[in-house]
């Protein structure tokens, strides 16, 4: 007994190893592959359930598609009514895993396929390290090592079906037993697709009824919920709606067939044989998962767009709090490019809130009237920063890391930004200006609002005539206002203190502007232009 549950631990513990690896793997290696086909196929509902039903397929993760589909809701790329249905293909491409374990993984003399896949995969791996063929090296040792898993597990189970029995029978109470196995065990291991496998198994060798089993397997799909709601904790708002759809899909559909669940199990049965299928109950229960997952999504179509509508009015009390961040979820970090992306969205939003109060501060604003902004820019620069530290710990390509690090740069540049303008709000006009004086603050306050809308609407990456002539502008329009100030100084227009005071503002302010204007070339990934003595803020 001890000897069988060792085995049984072992090989769950290989199975789970392995799906981490083949995700993890196929994830790096299909990141931006799998960004483009999420992109450009959800132009209709069908395409979007084709297409989460296809990649979930290739990648052998839903939780990789919920989170690329949540990346790109987040990112503005995708709609929200699109990314349902992208979510809802993910839940019955999950159902390949069934297929491979009842097809693939307990017929065939595993050590004939899983030994070789180990080996060459690691082969690659090592070979490949930082590359995208490393990834997939990854993956197919991911791949070997879960058919191992399930060789023990089979083994196991075959051994366990004398020693021990699980609820066995077709009433409610038993159903109830069989759901919650269910649930309990996608709760434990975080992986619907392991309790699914443990089913299968199980069903083999001949711990579970074929009812039995299909109820085990409606509390994985269920049980897959809560890993949803807990992930939802603190996410942002369309995390949040993709989550509570999740949850809505799965509850509903495991409800349906819970009361269809005896009628459900004969139709099966009589479509396995009407398919040709092999009558073994690990095919049976493979199919269940199937059908059971394709009636949601049939239960789904027609209030699948009333459903969008109603999450859309939900989670907002986040969205009015502009110091919350949009575009920072946690639920990206499984893929790195996405967690890329939603980085640069949301210190493109940081830059657009530092340019906001630059317009209010050449204005004339004050510290008390900017506060609020100034809190919010300093609140998701600080939720950037833990964000990246969060990244750091996942591994990522060449390509992502560098463009992490320039938003790192830009991120700096923005903050740069408010500091100055901080500054200059900090030392605020209190005293009239000269009518000379005040034309020429004029003139570099028209300039300065002019370089900040051209900077909002023009591309990062575009390179133009116009902005470089607006920076030129801005300088000279700087050292014009700085002269006249300096010669109201001397002649007693002003005194000396209120002078120095404006000066340090004055220079804050073009500080800002020039900063402003470094953060839009860096976001392209270009280098700042060197400053020399014509163009260094004094």
């Amino acid at each position: 007994m001890t000897s069988t549950l060792a085995n049984l631990a072992g090989g769950l513990g290989l199975f789970l190893l392995g799906m981490s690896m083949m995700t993890e793997g196929l994830k790096l290696a299909a990141g931006p592959s799998l960004e483009r086909l999420l992109a450009g196929a959800t132009r209709t509902r069908w395409h979007a359930l084709g297409s989460g039903v296809l990649i979930t397929a290739l990648v052998q993760s839903s939780s990789a598609v919920t989170v690329a589909a949540i990346g790109f809701v987040n990112a503005g790329l995708l709609g929200l009514s699109g990314a349902l249905w992208v979510l809802f293909g993910a839940n019955v491409g999950t159902t390949m895993t069934g297929w491979i374990v009842a097809l693939i993984g307990l017929k065939l003399k595993i050590e004939a396929l899983a030994l070789p896949l180990i080996g060459i995969g690691a082969a690659t791996r090592l070979s490949g390290l930082g590359k995208r063929r490393g990834a997939f090296g990854g993956a197919l040792a991911g791949f070997g090592l879960l058919f191992l898993g399930i060789a023990l597990l089979q083994q196991s189970f075959t051994g366990l079906a004398t020693q021990i029995s699980l609820p066995q029978g077709e009433d409610a109470l038993a159903v109830v037993a069989q759901l919650g196995i269910g649930i309990l065990l996608t709760i434990l291991m975080q992986s619907s697709s392991a309790s699914m496998t443990i089913a299968l198994t199980a069903a083999q060798g001949g711990l579970l009824t074929a009812q039995g089993a299909a109820a085990v397997v409606i509390g994985a799909n269920v049980g897959t919920t809560v890993t949803a709601m807990l992930a939802a904790i603190g996410a942002t708002p369309n995390a949040r709606r993709a989550s509570a759809a999740h949850v809505i899909f799965n509850a509903l559909t495991g409800t349906v067939a819970l009361l269809l669940l005896p009628w459900l199990v004969s139709a099966i049965a009589a479509g396995r044989k009407a398919l040709g299928l092999p009558g073994d109950p690990a095919t049976s229960l493979a199919l269940f998962h199937t059908v059971f997952n394709l009636l949601g999504v049939l239960l789904m179509w027609p209030f699948a767009d009333a459903l969008s509508r109603w999450l859309q009015r939900r989670f907002r009390a986040r969205e009015s709090d502009e110091g919350a961040p949009r575009f920072l979820d946690d639920t990206v970090l499984a893929v790195p490019a996405l967690a890329v992306e939603a980085l640069h969205r949301e210190i493109e939003r940081i830059g657009a809130i530092s340019r906001r109060i630059l317009h209010r501060a050449l204005d004339g604003a004050d510290t008390a009237t900017l506060t609020a902004d100034l809190t919010a820019t300093e609140r998701l620069a600080a939720a950037a920063q833990a964000f990246i530290e969060r990244m750091n710990l996942a591994t990522m390509s060449e390509d992502s890391a560098e463009r992490v690090a320039s938003a790192l740069r830009t991120l700096r540049d923005h903050e740069s930004v408010v500091e100055q303008v901080a500054i200059a709000a900090a030392l605020s006009q209190h005293e009239p200006l000269p009518s000379g004086t005040a034309s020429a603050y004029a003139a570099f306050s028209g300039n300065g609002h002019a370089l900040i809308e051209t900077v909002a609407t023009t591309d990062a990456s575009a390179e133009t005539t116009g902005l470089p002539d607006l920076v030129s502008t801005v300088n000279q329009a700087y050292e014009t206002l700085k002269t006249h100030l300096l010669a109201d100084g001397s002649t007693g227009a002003i005194r000396l203190a209120p002078m120095e005071r404006a000066l340090r503002r004055y220079s804050a302010l073009r500080r800002a502007l020039i900063k402003m204007e470094d953060a839009r070339r860096r976001s392209a990934g270009a280098a700042a232009p060197v400053e020399t003595p014509e163009t260094r803020p004094p």
